[in-house]
């Protein structure tokens, strides 16, 4: 064997055990902040698995790192999308995403994902995209963990219609992923229209087999990188909301109101004249152009009722972020630690409640479970525990009359008969049902009396005749 082939394959081996670093957590815990700093210590490069982040402008209200930043250490997928591309999806990202991880480790170097769009990372993580064969022999990729367009404009054709008529189609050709997705839950009933459209396969069955493969388990497809190191930014919710209420007014005093008035005149407000604006789609769905729509269009409202619309999107703005954080906190929960199985890597969790300490919390131990993963140790600090004893969240689907909701999966259920508004209403219910009951009685009483005096009328009657 020639020694530049023997040469080539202990470079492959070298890459082979470099792990595949990725930094979670949710919104504003000082992912890219430990993203960077890794990347400077160990000499990697950063691959940025934010949705938003992708499209070019609105620097602000992504929160993109900064040119400074980017200069410490080299990043990708940043700001190059056109912002009026709507049909970006996780699988053009996840293309350009697995060959840009593979030359980093080509180069043996460290690729170090951070983001919070959990379904991009999840694209790297799992073989969650399987390459199918259409009905027309034409290859096409499905999702299993998150809706997402194909080639074509099919899905948003089948997104303009009905949320019954779509659920009535799906519960019609794959009734069991019909009974695990919400009837209101559009885009995710019409992606698995589409899978079937395309494949002829239901969307369920091309889940069970994804499970079934070599590697599968409950999370779906085998892992794809087979050293991943997990790191979970996490910080208390309370401490945390207040510093997203504080990087919300930072972001006002670096200009995020300018930001959007400039984005909404050159991009969205043509979309608005001709009612064709929309917030589900593209860079669109970032949040805050929602939030501040009833501002961005109030060009001709007096000064005082601008400020009233400005302030209400200010504090929409906290509370979506807020929720937001919330949310991405729930999905490492739930596919990290509530799922065990052969493909869930190991999750190491760092606290980042405290800032003032983050080199001793945060900085130090990430260095030293990484420096651990490349020297195929295990590192001292242990990773979180997996709730193996946590039962099956079966997606079955209940419908609460009280509330008139339609409820999916066992967890949603037991935690929504636990809800304020449901004890609510069932409160109301009770109230209801007891002034029937005392209505009730009330007019037995006045029957029975009015009969009383009935029969006493007809006894006094008879003793007069």
């Amino acid at each position: 064997m020639a020694e530049d082939d023997v040469g080539e394959m202990a470079a492959q081996g070298l890459s082979r055990s470099l792990p595949l670093v990725v930094v979670l957590g949710a919104t504003g815990t000082g992912k890219s902040k430990l993203a960077v700093q890794l990347g400077r210590t160990l000499g990697g490069e950063i691959i940025s698995a934010d949705s938003m982040q992708v499209y070019k402008g609105l620097d602000i209200i992504t929160n993109k790192v900064s040119a400074e930043e980017q200069k410490l250490c080299t990043h990708h997928m940043i700001s190059f999308v056109d912002p009026l591309v709507a049909s970006y999806t996780v699988v053009d990202f996840r293309n350009k995403a697995v060959t840009l991880i593979e030359d980093i480790f080509s180069r043996n170097k460290i690729p170090i994902v951070v983001g919070g769009t959990n379904y991009y990372i999840e694209s790297l993580l799992w073989k969650i995209l399987l390459n199918t064969v259409t009905r027309d022999g034409i290859k096409s990729s499905i999702n299993s963990n998150e809706n997402t367009q194909t080639e074509g404009n099919r899905k948003e054709e089948l997104e303009k219609l009905d949320s019954h008529e779509l659920h009535l189609r799906l519960k019609h050709v794959d009734p069991e992923m019909a009974s695990k997705l919400h009837p209101n839950d559009k885009r995710k009933i019409a992606r698995s229209l589409q899978v079937y459209e395309e494949s002829g396969i239901p969307h369920t069955e091309h889940l069970r087999r994804q499970q079934e493969e070599n590697g599968g388990g409950p999370l779906g497809g085998a892992l794809r990188y087979q050293n991943p190191c997990i790191l979970w930014l996490h910080a208390n919710q309370e401490d945390l909301n207040s510093r997203l209420n504080a990087r919300v007014d930072e972001m006002l005093k670096l200009g995020l109101i300018e930001e959007l008035q400039d984005f909404h005149k050159h991009y969205n407000e043509k979309l608005i004249t001709q009612s064709r604006q929309d917030y589900q789609h593209g860079i669109f769905q970032s949040i805050g152009f929602k939030e501040f729509h009833e501002y961005l269009i109030s060009e001709k409202s007096d000064s005082s009722a601008k400020e009233v619309l400005l302030q209400k999107g200010i504090e929409s703005l906290k509370q979506r972020t807020q929720k937001y954080a919330k949310k991405q906190n729930q999905w490492v929960q739930n596919r990290f630690l509530k799922r065990p199985g052969p493909n869930v890597p190991r999750v190491y969790r760092l606290d980042v409640t405290d800032v003032s300490a983050w080199d001793q919390c945060v900085l130090s131990p990430a260095l030293q479970i990484v420096n651990s993963f490349l020297q195929g140790e295990d590192p001292a600090i242990e990773p979180l525990l997996l709730d193996c004893d946590e039962t099956v969240n079966k997606r079955s689907s209940r419908i609460c009359d009280l509330c008139s909701r339609v409820i999916i999966g066992d967890r949603e259920w037991a935690a929504h008969i636990k809800s304020k508004s449901h004890l609510n209403n069932a409160k109301k219910k009770r109230k209801l049902e007891g002034q029937c009951d005392l209505g009730n009685t009330q007019v037995k009483k006045r029957l029975c009396t009015q009969d009383s005096k009935s029969v006493k009328e007809n006894e006094d009657e008879e003793e007069a005749a």
